[in-house]
């Protein structure tokens, strides 16, 4: 026996090895909500043109409520054999509402009802998403307020470069997680068009009102090609994109919350919540939640690169192969959402100890651009000179085994005799921190300013949420 959805050309039914390869209801039945509301909307728009009946279009959106209840109390049955959620809900919409269930896919395709519910489920978990990453700032801006002024160790090469603070190295990861931000919404903004109504590949022959199903459905309007309507899928390819390079800046957090907890350097200690042990040694705490950020940033990745190698040779219009597209962002994007869930709970958990942070701050003659600094404004010299001093005297302070700050006036003036004792006030590491007051630079009180305005921003935009 054929299948009954689209059988009237076949005569025997599906193999069994082609019924598994071209079923899709294992993982597509996740877009039931957004395939429900785009059948909802759809009906409504054929009864508003007179395409269908208002009984039928009545009989049709009761009985579709009805299949969504079944579906969200765990009474509905998924059949493979019906390929997809399209079919699985159309054919028990039947067995409800009888005859008048063959009307409502009227006027369109599989191809346009898919890409229109992808589009509902990518705008839906890009809004999620957003919402978790507002989080994630807002317990990382609390954290770098808290700690504006204490000093650490910044690394250039993962050498010690210049002393920073704990509070501005967290508000780094406050700007890149707003762009991430950023870019999620700059491809919610173009994907936010209604495909529904542009039917297979070329539109149709009824007279339909797209824009009443786009306004029903929140799009901003309808696209404008059906050709483009059902056959690409960029606006995942581009939330995948933005969801990659967010997973790659909680990757980089991850990787540095690792290292901190280590005895060797022992910046932070991460909580039992989000540490575990080891089975043969009872000493361990394992940063296992911040290594598992990190790893999973693979799978983010990985689901773009799959998609983008599914797309690259795709003639127009659709082609079974852009089935494809759906398992990896779905994981990718669940994968991503948990992710910002652990960085924010290690965030909000993360006890920095303050005492290694500042001595390590001021290893490796991590003070040694003040003191060119220093020459550079008081004794008036090129910037190259100052550098060629500084490297001489941070040689001597090298052999002596002495921090700068330590090294004797007489052997700084052994290289530069016009040094004075005042060169001692910009070589400490808290004097070189508070001395960076540049716009967007490491001082204590830009570090209050940006996390106050952050503060001011974060609070404003969940309200809005809220409200």
């Amino acid at each position: 026996m054929s299948n009954a959805m689209w059988g009237g050309r076949f005569t025997d039914k599906p193999d069994a090895v082609l019924e598994a390869i071209n079923a899709s209801i294992d993982f597509d039945r996740r877009f039931y909500a957004q395939d429900i509301a785009g059948s909802k909307a759809h009906v409504a728009m054929l009864a508003a043109t007179g395409i269908v009946s208002q009984e039928d279009a009545a009989k049709i959106t009761k009985g579709l409520d009805q299949v969504l209840r079944e579906i969200e109390s765990g009474k509905f049955t998924f059949s493979r054999a019906l390929e997809d959620i399209h079919m699985n809900v159309e054919s028990r919409l039947a067995e409800i509402v009888g005859p008048a269930a063959g009307r409502l896919h009227t006027a369109r395709s599989r191809n346009d009802q898919v890409a229109t519910d992808f589009r509902l489920f990518v705008r839906d978990a890009v809004d999620a998403l957003g919402v978790s990453l507002l989080k994630l700032q807002q317990a990382l801006v609390e954290k770098a307020h808290a700690h504006a002024g204490s000093v650490m160790p910044g690394f250039t090469h993962l050498q010690s470069a210049q002393p920073v603070t704990f509070g501005h190295h967290l508000m780094a990861y406050v700007e890149m997680v707003g762009r991430d931000r950023g870019r999620l919404a700059d491809a919610r903004k173009r994907l936010n068009e209604c495909p529904l109504g542009a039917a297979a590949l070329a539109g149709t022959s009824f007279p339909i009102d797209r824009e009443m199903t786009a306004k029903a459905l929140g799009f901003d309007r309808p696209t404008a090609n059906s050709l483009d309507s059902v056959a690409d899928r960029d606006f995942a390819l581009e939330t995948l994109s933005a969801a990659s390079i967010c997973a790659g800046h909680l990757s980089r957090f991850a990787e540095e919350i690792v290292l901190w907890s280590t005895p060797q350097f022992g910046f932070v200690t991460l909580s039992d919540r989000f540490s575990t042990g080891s089975s043969i040694m009872p000493q361990k705490r394992n940063p296992d939640a911040a290594e598992l950020v990190r790893g999973k940033a693979g799978r983010v990745v990985g689901a773009l690169v799959g998609l983008l190698t599914v797309m690259k040779g795709l003639p127009l219009a659709y082609s079974k192969d852009m089935q494809e597209d759906k398992e990896g962002l779905f994981d990718a994007l669940d994968t991503l959402d948990l992710c910002v869930a652990a960085t924010t709970g290690m965030v909000d958990d993360m006890v920095p100890n303050l005492p290694a942070m500042k001595k390590s701050a001021g290893a490796g003659y991590a003070t040694a651009t003040d003191l060119a600094d220093w020459l550079v404004r008081t004794l008036g010299m090129p910037f190259r000179e100052a550098h060629h001093v500084t490297g001489r005297i941070v040689a001597k302070a090298s052999e002596a085994k002495v921090p700068l700050e330590k090294l004797p006036l007489a052997a700084m003036q052994e290289v530069e005799p016009r040094i004075t004792d005042a060169v001692f006030a910009v070589l400490g590491v808290s004097n070189s921190v508070k001395s960076r007051t540049s716009y967007g630079g490491a001082a204590p009180s830009n570090v209050r300013a940006q996390a106050a305005r952050w503060r001011k921003r974060l609070a404003k935009e969940l309200a809005s949420l809220a409200g």
